[in-house]
């Protein structure tokens, strides 16, 4: 098991294939902030609101000069369906393989109604243009987040 990462850690690196059929690593966003948010499921209730959320403020993250990548465990398919569903303009990204997944401790065990799973932490990560993890949300509640990661990375 990997250490939990705290503020100030360098970002692990990680090359992902994305939606739409490009890869995408952490070197790409090298001298501008990003948004790394993990989430379950694509298409299922939470995760979409999330989604539309980040998606409805990519403007205001780009003046911010920030980047937005989304990171689950579902297939490239499964992304591009979600992505042109719901109409999102954010990256999604694909980890199968869940190696990115657990480098950022967004892997693990889950409870749900009293069952306990192995399955993807929603949570999200706030990495500054020097690489360096600047905030961490850990377990992350989808109403108002969006508007709170935003706020977080214009004072960055």
């Amino acid at each position: 098991m990997t250490r939990e990462l705290t503020v100030g850690d360098k970002a692990p690196p990680f090359t992902l294939a994305r939606d739409g059929g490009a890869n995408v690593s952490l070197k790409d966003f090298k001298g501008r902030k990003l948004v790394l948010y993990f989430y379950p499921k694509a298409d299922t209730p939470g995760c979409t609101k999330e989604a539309i959320a980040f998606s409805g403020l990519r403007a205001a993250f780009a003046k911010a000069d920030t980047d937005i990548l989304g990171v689950s465990a579902d297939p490239v398919a499964k992304q591009d369906k979600f992505k042109t569903k719901h109409k999102l303009s954010i990256a999604l990204g694909s980890d199968e393989s869940k190696e990115m997944l657990q480098a950022y401790g967004a892997w693990g065990e889950k409870s749900m109604y009293g069952l306990k799973f192995v399955g993807v932490i929603r949570k999200t990560f706030l990495i500054g243009p020097d690489g360096r993890i600047a905030q961490i949300w850990p377990k992350v509640r989808v109403p108002g987040h969006a508007e709170a990661v935003l706020e977080a990375a214009r004072a960055l």
